[in-house]
């Protein structure tokens, strides 16, 4: 099958950088129970509030930016921080699909400490048909189970919407069961097709794989507690199994300790907590991704390139497709989820920024003027 090929150079250029960053850290800010803050002023910060937070009028209106939360991180200090009506920095927030990229460096940990790899079939550790066993661990990374999927959310018919029915309805008992009930229609690890269910079957794998001892508490062992999100919920279903598409809730200021475990390469104060090279890694183009035909959630104007349950900011010359972010470097990448939740992680800028919002109307919310504005605070911040 024809591989689509990225700009080589881009590529090539980001992971080497990436790379020779792989150590641990010294001389980096690190927060404690809390983070040190060095919050901006000046225009810009006007500019930033006049563009972020523009709702009017009672809610059920849904006149202006339905922004609820944002934390902006630059060098290890928050620099600005801004809550809506109704919001402040101790309430949770729903993620959506920010939760996937969760679940990616809990399966690096689970990678990291050996109980399991990439190349795993999902039967070694999750109890499937026999003719899915040509999944694997790596392929749901990719969301190229091959499975049959419809992703599809409001605008589109319910009763054709397999992410619903899981979340929602006839699925939502045993999420993973209900995933692997779909059936093949493509062989695993040839086209990428967007799917939660994908996810969702990722967590079942993982805990599988991890076994009862740490089945129950993985998310809190692996990354919750050592980087001090103190905060965070994640919701399982009746079967006990975490939803990893979609239900990680947290505080701004806890979801973007987790976009500052990804700015440092997987490091926490010193601690290699998510393996050398994941990140590097889950932030290169999607190998399934660049292989010929894919479904649904290929790319479109305006799309990002998939990672591995991460979004790239990386052009993608054969399918004419510029970057995503063109305000921003191209080494950004982001956890994406449903009505404009995002951490959005900048790493030749060291910048970490969380938005938290409720943008239901589609085309609400212009990112890259969001990108835009930020740098400018990091560079009026920079020494």
């Amino acid at each position: 099958m024809q591989r689509l090929i990225l700009s080589c150079c881009t590529v090539a250029s980001l992971l080497a950088a990436r790379e020779a960053a792989a150590a641990c850290p010294a001389g980096v800010t690190w927060p404690a129970a809390d983070w040190p803050e060095a919050l901006a002023s000046g225009p810009t910060v006007a500019a930033t509030d006049e563009f972020l937070f523009t709702l009017t009028g009672r809610d059920e209106d849904r006149e202006g930016l339905r922004t609820d939360g944002v934390v902006i991180v630059h060098r290890g200090r928050i620099i600005y921080e801004r809550y809506a009506r109704g919001y402040a920095r101790h309430n949770r927030h729903l993620s959506w699909s920010v939760s996937k990229s969760f679940l990616n460096a809990m399966v690096g940990v689970g990678v990291g400490r050996g109980a399991l790899t990439v190349d795993d079939s999902i039967c070694d550790h999750y109890d499937a048909d026999t003719e899915l066993c040509d999944i694997t661990v790596g392929d749901l990374l990719d969301w190229a189970s091959g499975l049959y999927w419809n992703e599809g959310y409001e605008d589109d018919p319910y009763y054709l919407s397999s992410v619903i029915a899981m979340l929602y309805g006839v699925g939502s008992g045993d999420m993973a069961a209900f995933v692997t009930a779909q059936g093949l229609v493509d062989a695993p690890g040839t086209i990428y097709r967007y799917s939660s269910g994908d996810s969702v079957l990722l967590s079942a794998v993982l805990a599988g794989a991890l076994g009862p001892g740490l089945a129950d508490d993985y998310p809190w062992e692996f990354i919750f507690d050592p980087i001090g999100m103190t905060s965070a919920m994640f919701e399982r279903d009746q079967a006990g199994t975490y939803v990893g598409s979609s239900y990680v809730y947290a505080t701004p200021r806890d979801l973007a300790r987790f976009g500052y475990l990804f700015l440092r390469d997987g490091c926490w104060d010193g601690e290699q907590l998510v393996p050398e090279g994941w990140v590097a890694a889950s932030t290169q183009p999607n190998p399934s991704f660049q292989m010929g035909k894919s479904y649904e959630h290929f790319l479109r104007d305006g799309d990002a390139v998939p990672g591995r349950h991460w979004w790239l900011n990386l052009p993608v010359p054969d399918l004419a497709h510029e970057r995503r972010w063109p305000a921003a470097p191209p080494d950004t990448f982001a956890g994406l989820g449903h009505w404009g939740q995002t951490i959005f992680v900048v790493p030749s800028a060291d910048l970490v920024l969380v938005r938290t919002a409720d943008d239901r109307e589609s085309g609400v919310f212009d990112q890259n003027r969001y990108l835009e504005l930020a740098l400018a605070l990091a560079a009026e911040d920079s020494p």
